[in-house]
This record gives structure tokens, C-alpha cells and sequence, in this order.
């Protein structure tokens, strides 16, 4: 029993040890974890989006909002914003899309790539012959190909003049269309159009199946640009921005800070008044609190979690929560020392507690999981704070579920003897 006891404590000690460096931002393995903070604590942007979805059905408006989402979340992490916040929300009868960008403080940039309808149209120019003998005039006639058909694209450097370009794939079931309109334009023009702009303006010289080139006079940039609008897919339905919105560090800053201080005095309020009511078993439980916290800043690094300063209100609750199930077996423990001998005692109390302490932890559960809405059930709201408070509140009741039971009762069997 007692070797079993040491290989315990051993344990708790090295994962105490192996947290505690994480989450002194020492590099492990060449790799450095820092703590994510979100847009209220790092400072950002804060755009709100407005779908035009007045010609959908209810039926395809709800496909056509989610997909929206969608392709805006593609387009923000290709740009490598970092942890993006993108939600639906309907105000008055209006169909929004919220975009909250950490970290950047210029979102003109991000705004207008993210606004981008970028459809990808090819079109056959088909000339009309003039009745009194000038110039005949052209018009331009679709292909039925377009950027939805395309497989993935990326920026080649052309073998002619060395200019940048960009090479795209067709999707297996575009091929054939590809291949008779290409076969059926030999000789003749063939326009590719972005959101109604022409990119590429050529004569086709062969027969094309699984894919292409769109050349002209890009940049570098252009051509970068421009790929990754096709990678991300073309927007369901028309948006425009409605608000933006920048909020400064120095706001964050000011909250971290006093979120902080806020913790400490939580802490010690917590500490001081386990060690008075519960004398040295207060003490122990107050060592699995430190243990607790060191592991749930690690987790944060690691995951990571995004911290926000409702994500920071979620950790503070679950301090309290921490030493919730120590003071129920505590309380329990006063009871059974009377009849019986402290070991057996001891242990008999973390039995017989345990029935609460999981009862009270299970209904947390589920509260944060409303509140997370990992399903995006329609009926619930849904806000990136909001699931920040209840992933929070929900690792720090796990965490203190095994810092309550696990750590404190081993520690207890090694310092407490009577």
C-alpha cells in the first residue's frame, strides 16, 4: 500500500513539475506554448457582415447562411488571422455575420478579401457581325464552368515570360465539360471572369481536361491573392459590411490586469479560509489548489484555449469549485473519525462523498455544454464569450475533479495520520 502510495505521489509530482514549466513559458522540445488571448484582452477588429439572402427560400436561406460561414472561416485562417470568431446572428429580420479578428488592428486588408464574392466564371467571347460594315461587337456567353467546378489552384511561375500565373485543377465531375468546351474552342477566345472582371482573355491552342492556366499581368501578390480566393470557394450569397470596429490593447491590458489581481485575491480568500475552518487538512487541500491552477494554465497553452475576459470569469468560478468537493469530504470526515480510525476514516469519507461530488459536477457539466453549444443548436444563442466562459468553467472542473480526488486524498494519506 505504501509503495503504491510513493509511485502516486511521484507521479502527481511530475506532472506538477512538467505543468509548472509549461506554464512558465519554458520551451519544450523546441517548442515555445503561449496563452492565446482573445479579442477583448489582445485588442483586434470587430466586423459585422450583412447577408442579402431577400431571394432565398427559408430552405436555402439557412444553407446558404451556414456555407457563408463556412467559406469565411476559410478565407480568415488562409490569410493566417489568428483565432478568428466567426458567428451567425439575425438582428430585425437582418441576417449578419460576425467576424471578431484578435490581433489586428488594420482589418482593411482581411475586410475587403473576406467581402470578395469571388466567382469564377468561363465564357466563350462569340462575335456579332455589324449590319453597316464596323467593328463587330461581342458578347459573352457562359460555359456552365465555374469556380465551383474547380479542384484546387496555386501560383506557378509562366515558362514564356516568367511571370507569375496561376495553375488550377478541375474537378472530376468538370472534366467533361472542360474538355468539350476547350475541344469545341480551338482556335477561338475563351474569357475567364473574376466577380465580373476579366483575368485571362486567350485564344485556346489545345484540348483541356483535368486543368489550366490563368495568365496576365500580375504581381506576386495578385497571384497569391487570387489562388486563395478559388481555394476558399466563392460566397453563397452577396454580403456588405455594416460595422467595424477596432478595439485597442491598452483595453486588454487594463483587464488582464485586473482580472489578475482579482485571481490572487480569490486565491488567497480561498486558501486562508480552508486553512482556518479545516486546519491542516485545509492545507493539504490548499496544495492541490496550487497543483490545480498550475495544471489548468498549462492545458490553456497547450489546447489552446482562447482566453477571454468572460474565458477568465469561468477560470475564477472554477477556483472556487476546486475545493468544493475537499470541503465535502472534509465535512464528512469530521463525522466518521468519531466511529472509527483516521485511515479507515479517510478513506470512507472520499467513498461516501463521492456520490455529491459527482451529482454537483455532472450538472455543471451540462450547464457548460449549453452554454458551449458544440451542436450550434438553432434555439440557443451562441457567442464566442459565452462558449469561452463555459469551456473554461468546464476544463476547470474536470481538472479539479482530479486535483479534489486524486491529488488531495493521496496527500492526505502521506502527511495526515490522525
Amino acid at each position: 500500500m505504501k509503495k503504491n502510495l510513493w509511485v502516486k505521489i511521484i507521479l502527481i509530482l511530475l506532472l506538477t513539475i512538467a505543468c509548472g514549466y509549461i506554464s512558465a513559458g519554458f520551451s519544450v522540445f523546441g517548442k515555445k506554448f503561449n496563452l492565446s488571448l482573445g479579442l477583448d484582452l489582445s485588442g483586434g477588429s470587430h466586423l459585422v457582415f450583412e447577408a442579402d439572402t431577400s431571394r432565398l427560400s427559408s430552405e436555402d436561406k439557412s444553407q446558404a447562411l451556414k456555407s457563408l460561414k463556412n467559406v469565411i472561416e476559410k478565407r480568415v485562417n488562409l490569410f493566417g488571422l489568428s483565432e478568428p470568431n466567426v458567428v451567425n446572428s439575425n438582428f430585425e429580420g437582418k441576417d449578419r455575420i460576425i467576424v471578431e479578428l484578435p490581433g489586428i488592428n488594420d482589418p482593411k486588408e482581411a475586410t475587403r478579401l473576406i467581402g470578395q464574392t469571388a466567382q469564377l466564371t468561363f465564357v466563350e467571347v462569340e462575335e456579332i457581325p455589324s449590319d453597316d460594315g464596323e467593328t463587330p461587337s461581342v458578347a459573352l456567353v457562359p460555359l456552365g464552368i465555374t469556380g465551383a467546378d474547380l479542384k484546387s489552384s496555386k501560383v506557378i511561375f509562366d515558362q514564356n515570360s516568367g511571370k507569375p500565373s496561376v495553375s488550377f485543377e478541375v474537378l472530376s465531375g468538370g472534366q467533361k465539360k472542360f474538355e468539350e468546351a476547350t475541344k469545341r474552342l480551338i482556335g477561338k477566345r475563351m474569357v475567364i471572369l473574376l466577380d465580373q472582371t476579366v483575368v485571362t482573355d486567350a485564344v485556346v491552342q489545345d484540348v483541356l481536361t483535368v486543368g489550366g492556366q490563368i495568365s496576365g499581368n500580375f504581381t506576386v501578390d495578385e497571384a497569391n491573392e487570387m489562388s486563395d480566393l478559388l481555394n476558399s470557394g466563392a460566397l453563397p450569397v452577396p454580403v456588405k459590411l455594416i460595422e467595424e470596429k477596432t478595439i485597442g490593447a491598452t483595453l486588454g491590458a487594463d483587464s488582464v490586469s485586473k482580472s489578475v489581481r482579482a485571481g490572487i485575491v480569490g486565491l488567497v480568500m480561498v486558501s486562508l479560509f480552508m486553512i482556518l475552518i479545516y486546519g491542516k487538512y485545509g492545507l493539504v487541500a490548499d496544495i492541490a489548489l496550487i497543483i490545480f491552477g498550475v495544471i489548468t494554465l498549462a492545458l490553456y497553452k497547450i489546447i489552446p484555449v482562447t482566453l477571454t475576459l468572460p474565458g477568465i470569469a469561468g477560470f475564477l468560478l472554477s477556483v472556487g469549485m476546486a475545493v468544493d468537493s475537499n470541503i465535502l469530504i472534509f465535512e464528512r470526515l469530521k463525522e466518521e473519525i468519531k466511529t472509527r480510525p483516521f485511515s479507515s476514516a479517510l478513506e470512507v469519507s472520499f467513498g461516501r462523498a463521492w456520490d455529491s461530488i459527482r451529482d454537483a459536477n455532472v450538472a455543471t457539466f451540462v450547464t457548460a455544454f449549453i452554454l458551449a453549444n458544440p451542436l450550434d443548436w438553432s434555439f440557443l444563442h451562441i457567442s464566442g464569450p459565452v462558449r469561452g466562459f463555459a469551456i473554461t468553467l468546464a476544463l476547470g472542473i474536470a481538472i479539479s475533479l482530479f486535483t479534489g480526488i486524486v491529488v488531495s486524498r493521496n496527500l492526505l494519506r502521506l502527511f495526515v495520520k490522525k
